[in-house]
């Protein structure tokens, strides 16, 4: 495993880490818990440190599995970034909440879900321009921060072109971001990725495999199940991007080289990129994700590499 700074923080990342989106039950499968502690455990191995999560994957639900796991094992051997924003309910629906007051109940109610007394990235979760500018949002969490329960502020960016957000992330007190990025989208390089060089910025990209879609596990026509996040997408484009998979794999993705932990290390190729979080179901394809770190695409020459 490999490692980088995370932007102005003083955090060494794994350059893989778990994304947990999966674990409150909109991706086909609903877990239990010794199934998260074996996908913790086997990351563990794989010298994986970052677990990414949210308030609304689940009512919290990715939150108290990841508890429980980190109740029984040592907290200081995680880094732990969750987000706030949202509040789920039943139909997979999500409300918002961003006053502060109700921004301070979610970030008291993360701290209890993963039994910890302190949240190592904590990231606005897609917010619109109005919810972000909120100087009385970001003051409270300033805060948070000076007590102990925040080590640092982050944006989880709702779209991935418009750099508003990502230009006034030190102003408010952020020291990184995480966007949607993948082979199939990349729209940050043109933008965001410069600004985010420019500020030192943490980054997280999340969706690196594309919804799976870049695993090489599915081919054009391919159903899901109706539990199943990408059973909402469209169709036709749906389609479309797996024909597109289709070429990647055959003219870019060298013969012999599994085509998800490729996927992640073009991601790492990018100078702006900390870290991947791409989702994960069992612990072989923890293994999986984790070998992306090995293969050649990722530069030696990150200037956060260690």
């Amino acid at each position: 495993m490999k490692y980088r700074r995370l932007g102005k923080t003083n955090l060494d990342v794994s350059v893989v880490g778990i994304g947990t989106w999966q674990f409150g039950g909109e991706w086909g499968k609903d877990f239990i818990q010794v199934e998260v502690d074996q996908i913790l455990d086997q990351a563990k191995q794989e010298g994986i440190n970052l677990i990414d999560t949210a308030e609304c994957y689940g009512d919290h639900l990715s939150e108290q599995f990841i508890g429980d796991y980190l109740s029984r094992n040592n907290r200081e051997d995680w880094i732990v970034a969750t987000k706030f924003g949202h509040h789920f309910h039943r139909n997979f629906e999500r409300t918002r909440h961003w006053s502060p007051d109700e921004v301070l109940k979610q970030l008291d109610d993360s701290l209890r879900s993963l039994k910890t007394d302190y949240i190592d990235v904590y990231q606005a979760h897609s917010c619109t321009d109005e919810e972000f500018t909120n100087d009385d949002l970001w003051t409270m969490l300033d805060k948070q921060k000076q007590a102990g329960k925040i080590r640092h502020l982050a944006i989880s960016l709702a779209g991935n072109e418009d750099s508003y957000q990502t230009d006034k992330a030190t102003e408010v007190g952020a020291e990184a971001i995480q966007v949607v990025y993948n082979r199939l989208d990349r729209a940050p390089e043109e933008k965001i990725y410069p600004s985010a060089i420019n500020q030192d910025l943490g980054v997280l990209a999340r969706v690196p495999l594309a919804s799976g879609y870049l695993s090489g596990k599915y081919k054009p026509g391919s159903t899901f199940e109706e539990n199943d996040v990408r059973s909402r997408h469209d169709r036709d484009k749906t389609d479309r991007l797996l024909r597109i998979v289709e070429e990647i794999a055959r003219h870019e993705v060298p013969e012999g080289v599994n085509m998800a932990s490729w996927a992640l290390a073009w991601c790492l190729k990018h100078n702006a990129v900390t870290t991947v979080i791409p989702g994960c179901k069992n612990r072989e394809q923890v293994s999986s994700n984790a070998r992306a770190a090995d293969l050649d695409i990722v530069s030696e020459k990150h200037p956060q590499a260690k």
